[in-house]
């Protein structure tokens, strides 16, 4: 198992809980946070005692951006090789087989907004802000945000956000469709593991296949993918978890799936 500087690991109830823990920094990502996050979701996709991720933060903050004092006088080609290696790592959150829940604790903004929009599910505490401020500092979002955020919320309302650097608060970032739930803070981490037992209750290869196609069809035509989904939908039907599911449909039971 890695060893972390930045990050505490834990893993319970076959729930891995990894927690940014730079608290003194509000969780900025230095390159040495943004390295560890990557071993970190390496580790809970490899590990057969995790079904799923929980990725939040310590203290007050979730993540509140990047490290500014890294990004400082960085030349061009410094600059696009830390957008990559950011975005090389977020998006294996996003391509995890396993469901990867942000539970947003607190302010997530730059870095902080764009790993939470690679995560499959958003749920926040009530005290949670969001933004990309990026255009503040003469930068943009180097980690996916002007990629994800006009998937997740549509063309005009990404640009409003993108442009003007605001931040929202979790009430606004549900209406809009960035988060799938708000809660009190004191519930957070309890909603997130009570939505993740009940994806993890499910067949996995089944979970698996539907992150697989949704991500891989956004960047399809319709037709292409529909035929995505068809293949998929054929694969499982070859599986132990499909008979073991009908099956126990029809007995009025249980299933217990093994992930085969």
């Amino acid at each position: 198992m890695p060893s972390y500087d930045f990050l505490t690991f834990d893993v319970a109830d076959r729930i891995a809980t990894i927690t940014v823990n730079r608290p003194d920094k509000l969780n900025a990502l230095n390159a040495g946070t943004i390295a560890e996050l990557g071993a970190a979701i390496d580790d809970a996709r490899m590990r057969q005692d995790v079904g799923g991720i929980i990725l939040t933060g310590a203290g007050r903050a979730f993540i509140a951006g990047a490290d500014i004092s890294e990004l400082q006088g960085q030349s061009p080609f410094v600059a696009k090789g830390r957008s990559r290696a950011g975005q090389e790592v977020f998006r294996r959150f996003e391509m995890c087989p396993k469901p990867v829940i942000a539970a947003v604790n607190g302010f997530a903004l730059g870095g902080g907004c764009e790993i939470a929009m690679a995560c499959h599910v958003r749920i926040a505490s009530e005290h949670a802000k969001f933004g990309q401020p990026e255009v503040k500092l003469g930068i943009l979002p180097g980690y996916g945000g002007t990629q994800r955020l006009p998937r997740l919320v549509g063309k005009g309302r990404a640009l409003q956000l993108l442009m003007t650097g605001e931040m929202i608060d979790a009430e606004e970032a549900l209406r809009i469709g960035l988060v799938n739930r708000v809660v009190h803070a004191a519930e957070l981490l309890g909603a997130a593991q009570i939505m993740l037992k009940q994806i993890m209750q499910n067949a996995p290869l089944a979970v698996a296949l539907c992150i697989e196609a949704v991500d891989r069809g956004l960047g399809m035509t319709l037709e292409e993918g529909l035929t995505l989904e068809a293949n998929h939908f054929g694969l499982l039907a070859a599986t132990d978890d499909m008979q073991q599911g009908m099956s126990a449909f029809l007995e009025k039971r249980a299933p217990t799936f093994n992930g085969r």
